[in-house]
């Protein structure tokens, strides 16, 4: 299990733009020789090499920090649209802190605005002569298929709650998402009323803080002392404020709701035997829950049947780190592991004793966040620890016809790797310790990251999410 920012410093706020997932590249000299493909762990930069960033793979790409680095954020649903699809992009975020000093931590509540894209074309141009055509005209095309929409600098307002300790991890309720439960790395499981924070953040105008915004004191709504500190805790999606939270002591209670306030179990759930790392509740089950551990296993929970688990099975053959129950395919289940090992399994095989339908080991360091999209079934996001965040796809599968054939095409050929999963959409890179990452539930096709160099918000420009019939406009809620 990786977690923890080693020696976190404040993080810059200039852009580094050497790195590949940046704003850009340092030099804007073009280089001598043609472009090809970085991968990880195998390509070694020679004397005088930099990575640049390929900002035309990016609908969208923005890099931000909030102060110190933040190990666990969430994205805040908004009342600004339900499927919003037109640039410039506003969205809302809580994110926790590992600050140098255990008091110097907060939870920063805040807005970034004016997020600028690309809107392409839907359909592309057909090429009426393309032997007659230049290099110079396949670049006037281009930019007539793409529009720059907006200002290319996103606007931050934060504000900032005290917190005592580092936050592991954060979580915004999604029924009612003012209110938030964090994890301490003291123990302590709280939950807070935002609603005054993100209010403000709502009626003032898009202008940068004029200093440094002051940490405010707020009591939480509730709070509960775990054996140990932790990192597991989610919001149930079909009943608004059932809460479920798991320490590294393998100890997992249940919070329900009662009035203006909560009853948190005092016998937790016990199931595995080493610390549990994550938690999700079913997308269709208001009393079922999963979870993954240490232990290498993975468990799934009736809370009405006892408190041990109802089926566990050894999912990897390293610790489990993360797990995501997919939202709109609820058989499926991901997870990701210590060694870089990800695995799909479809939970209607549980029973059959072969239930994994998927398994990749593209990554070669622990996997610290996974995610499936809330727009697209087949489609799932993880970042590691080797500096990497990829997006797959599921239902793709290799054509080799079809890969002759676009070779075929191209003019300017890219040393691409030939050994990829078919199923590997895209690599995004730039960010250094890589730790947590969330799809935009609104806004198709956005990924917001966290690392220990800051925040990046992008867009593949090869995600392509189908928009469900009859989508309702931008400005209803």
């Amino acid at each position: 299990m990786v977690r923890s920012i080693k020696n976190p410093k404040k993080a810059k706020r200039k852009n580094k733009g050497s790195k590949s997932g940046g704003d850009g590249a340092s030099s804007s000299s073009v280089p001598e020789v043609p472009a090809k493909v970085w991968q990880p762990g195998v390509d070694k930069l020679e004397e005088g090499e930099e990575l640049q960033c390929d900002v035309s793979a990016y609908d969208s790409l923005h890099a931000f920090n909030i102060g110190w680095p933040c190990l666990s954020f969430d994205v805040v649903r908004d009342t600004l649209g339900l499927v919003r699809t037109e640039f410039p992009h506003t969205m809302y975020c809580v994110a926790g802190t590992q600050a140098e000093k255990a008091a110097w931590n907060y939870i920063g509540i805040f807005k970034v605005s004016n997020i600028s894209g690309k809107r392409r074309a839907l359909v592309p141009k057909a090429d009426a002569d393309t032997d007659m055509e230049s290099e110079n005209s396949d670049s006037d095309e281009d930019d007539e298929d793409e529009e720059e929409v907006g200002s290319k600098t996103p606007v931050l307002q934060l504000r900032k709650v005290a917190h005592e300790g580092g936050v592991n991890r954060i979580r915004a309720m999604t029924q009612n998402p003012h209110i938030c439960a964090s994890w301490g790395d003291n123990g302590h499981v709280q939950v807070w009323d935002f609603s005054s924070h993100l209010n403000a953040l709502a009626e003032s105008e898009n202008d940068v803080n004029r200093g440094a915004p002051i940490v405010s004191n707020h009591a939480p709504l509730a709070k509960f002392v775990h054996k140990d500190e932790g990192y597991a805790i989610d919001w149930n999606p079909l009943v608004p404020g059932r809460l479920v939270s798991g320490d590294c002591k393998n100890f997992i209670h249940l919070w329900e709701p009662s009035d203006s306030t909560w009853k948190i179990d005092p016998k937790p759930f016990v199931g595995h035997t080493a610390s549990v790392e994550d938690l999700q509740w079913s997308p269709t089950e208001p009393f079922v829950f999963a979870s993954c551990s240490v232990d290498k296993t993975i468990a799934i929970w009736d809370t009405r049947l006892g408190k041990s688990p109802a089926t566990s099975i050894k999912a990897h053959n390293a610790d489990v780190n993360v797990i995501s129950w997919n939202r709109l395919a609820s058989c499926m289940l991901a997870s990701g592991s210590d060694d870089g090992a990800i695995s799909i399994f479809d939970l209607r095989l549980l029973k059959e004793g072969d239930s994994v339908v998927a398994h990749f080991e593209y990554h070669k360091h622990p996997i610290t966040s996974i995610e499936w999209s809330p727009h697209e079934a087949s489609t799932l996001a993880a970042c590691s620890a080797d500096n990497q965040l990829t997006v797959w796809d599921l239902s793709l599968e290799r054509d080799e016809e079809e890969e002759a054939e676009f070779k075929a095409k191209i003019r300017e050929q890219v040393n691409a790797p030939s050994d990829l999963p078919p199923q590997l959409l895209f690599v995004h890179q730039g960010q250094k310790d890589l730790k947590e990452l969330h799809w935009h539930n609104q806004i198709p096709g956005m990924i917001v990251s966290t690392a220990a160099d800051g925040f990046n918000i992008l867009m593949p420009s090869n995600i392509e999410t189908p928009l469900p019939e009859n989508a309702p406009p931008a400005n209803d809620a």
